[in-house]
């Protein structure tokens, strides 16, 4: 994507939205592994959690609550490492008690959204992933209304869960996707069978390859499966650092196959 000279978004390259029809499929554990694949394989990346009612993110990367600063440029992103290769912005950072309800209309958080994006200092990113909470509602539209504003989209990621009824509802996220003119990058099945602590033979629990079926019938990429691991929901659970710390596990290679599919599709949006 050619960089802009507008503001917060102007040496932002690529921007993915991380979208899913569903809820509770894993789009925010999905968004923290593909962000720290990322920054493994050399990439500066952010992320823009917009899941203003459930902000997960910032306790998947153990950040806490730290300040939100501001300079000339506007706020500050949260850095998680001292080189600040991966900058996050999530409300919740601005909540002052972390078990607030965040009970608002639309045109609150539609404003929010609109701040998060022209007035957040990214800097220079290779990446940015913007972690969408389930459906087609207010805040994917003003996400992608304040976007275009600022920068291109290059596309969105769509999660699912091999299930039926999980498809069902992602059908509705590619409807939602060919009405905005958003680029499908691909599809991702996550939970895709339960590998076992004990011996990693993988079990399908769930059923399995509905994923990768929804992209043959849509005409869409078929990123990869991530199975339910126990160690990556430990790693979740504990803000540490799955791809550093389980680097020859099945579930790495997935995620690490699937950041790469990825952003080869982006040196070609």
């Amino acid at each position: 994507m050619e960089a802009n000279n507008d503001g917060s978004m102007s040496q932002v390259r690529h921007v993915v939205l991380v979208l899913s029809g569903k809820g509770g499929v894993g789009k925010s554990t999905i968004t923290t592994e593909l962000a720290l694949a990322f920054r493994h394989a050399g990439k500066k990346v952010g992320i823009l959690d917009v899941d203003l009612c459930g902000p997960s993110i910032p306790r998947m990367l153990s950040i806490g609550r730290p300040d939100v600063h501001q300079c000339d440029s506007g706020w500050v992103p949260v850095y998680t490492d001292a080189e600040k290769t991966l900058a996050l912005m999530s409300i919740g950072f601005l909540l002052e008690d972390p078990d607030e309800a965040v009970v608002w209309r639309g045109p609150k958080k539609t404003a929010l959204i609109g701040q998060f994006v022209s007035d957040v200092a990214w800097g220079e990113l290779d990446v940015l992933l913007v972690d969408t909470p389930p459906g087609t509602s207010d805040e994917h539209l003003a996400v992608l209304e304040n976007l275009k504003k600022h920068s291109r989209v290059d596309g969105a990621v769509l999660v699912t869960t091999p299930q039926a009824v999980s498809t069902g509802d992602v059908r509705r996220e590619i409807t939602f996707c060919k009405k905005t003119g958003v680029r499908i990058l691909g599809i991702v099945e996550n939970m895709s069978g339960f590998v076992c602590p004990h011996c990693s033979e993988c079990s399908n629990i769930f059923s399995k390859g509905g994923g990768e079926e929804l992209a043959k019938l849509t005409g869409s990429i078929f990123l990869g499966a991530v199975p339910l691991d126990p160690l990556l929901s430990t790693s979740i659970e504990e803000g540490k650092d799955f791809i550093q710390t389980f680097p020859d596990s099945a579930t790495f290679s997935a995620i690490s196959s699937i950041s790469q599919t990825l952003f080869e599709s982006l040196q070609t949006a």
